[in-house]
């Protein structure tokens, strides 16, 4: 009796790299959003509470 054993259909190759790079959309995430929003904000309340020259 002979066994035979049909080898494995082979992986793709592009598959893992793109899970380690974690593809996806192009834009930035709910983190980076919220630090420039916040970044944004302060810079507004710098120049309002900075006193104004007399002319």
């Amino acid at each position: 009796m002979t066994m035979t054993i049909t080898p494995r259909k082979p992986r793709n190759p592009l598959v893992a790299p793109s899970h380690f790079r974690r593809a996806g959309s192009h834009r930035p995430g709910g983190g980076a959003l919220r630090q420039q929003s916040s970044r944004a904000l302060r810079r507004e309340l710098d120049q309002l509470a900075r006193p104004k020259p007399s002319p």
